[in-house]
């Protein structure tokens, strides 16, 4: 079995029980802890807050024909920002929150903030990860995120959403006025991308490179769960994860 950075020690087997027919025994089952509660929360309530978002931004930058007026002037689109904000706002502090945790959490709490590019190990696993995505090998079991997961997370998610969320707070600061504190903090971006609308755009390609990582990522969980007989999806509602035929 492939291991990760600092594993959990290993839980004796849950059960052996029979199958549905109470015949032929079911092969152990194997479980380890690892995604404390604090994890699994900011999971989802990312999960949900990037949906809204997404969706929000999408009518920002699109904004649907109005038999009444200018859509900028109407508190529909008014009320769509303000919650566009809102969520931006409670995924920046639960970004904050997810790095305190990765300080003062478990092990694999940190993963997602650090790739050991530079071990030749590293990549090794990774084409292993790689061709079994390919139908090209069995693969192994691994306990936290598999290499190639854990490069996704950390590409797509750890600085992807810090770019998401600098480029849109920037944005926004340019609302409030270039006395605000925030332009004030912010501000360089607009040099930086060249203009205002350079900046819009990269922040708006970045949201569908999320929504495309968030297809990728649960199409891998779905399949970790059928192919790779472990309980990926499930772990990240009750923490634990379940290997199956654990001595395949």
């Amino acid at each position: 079995m492939a291991t990760d950075t600092a594993k959990p020690p290993p839980l004796p087997p849950h059960a052996q029980a029979k199958d549905a027919h109470g015949g032929e025994p079911v092969r152990p089952l194997i479980s380890f802890y690892i995604y404390e509660a604090p994890v699994r929360i900011w999971h989802w309530a990312t999960a949900l807050l990037i949906f809204a978002l997404c969706l929000t931004g999408y009518f920002i930058a699109s904004p649907p024909q109005s038999s009444v007026g200018d859509t900028s002037t109407l508190w529909g689109m008014g009320q769509l920002r303000e919650w566009h904000f809102i969520a931006a706002w409670l995924l920046a502090i639960g970004m904050l929150w997810r790095a305190y945790w990765a300080i003062v959490g478990g092990p694999h709490a940190r993963l997602i903030y650090f790739v050991p590019f530079w071990k030749l190990s590293w990549w090794k696993e990774a084409l292993q990860v790689v061709k079994w995505y390919l139908f090209m090998s069995k693969g192994e079991k691994w306990v936290g995120h598999n290499p190639l997961a854990r490069a996704a997370m950390w590409g797509m998610f750890t600085l992807g959403s810090t770019f998401m969320a600098l480029t849109g707070f920037a944005l926004y600061a340019e609302q409030l006025g270039m006395d605000s504190w925030l332009y004030k903090l912010l501000g360089w971006e607009f040099s930086l991308f060249g203009s205002s609308m350079t900046l819009r755009f990269w922040h708006h390609l970045g949201m569908y490179l999320l929504i495309a990582f968030t297809i990728v990522h649960v199409y891998a969980a779905i399949r970790d769960d059928i192919m790779g007989r472990v309980s990926t999806i499930s772990s990240m509602v009750s923490g634990w994860r379940t290997f199956r035929d654990f001595k395949d």
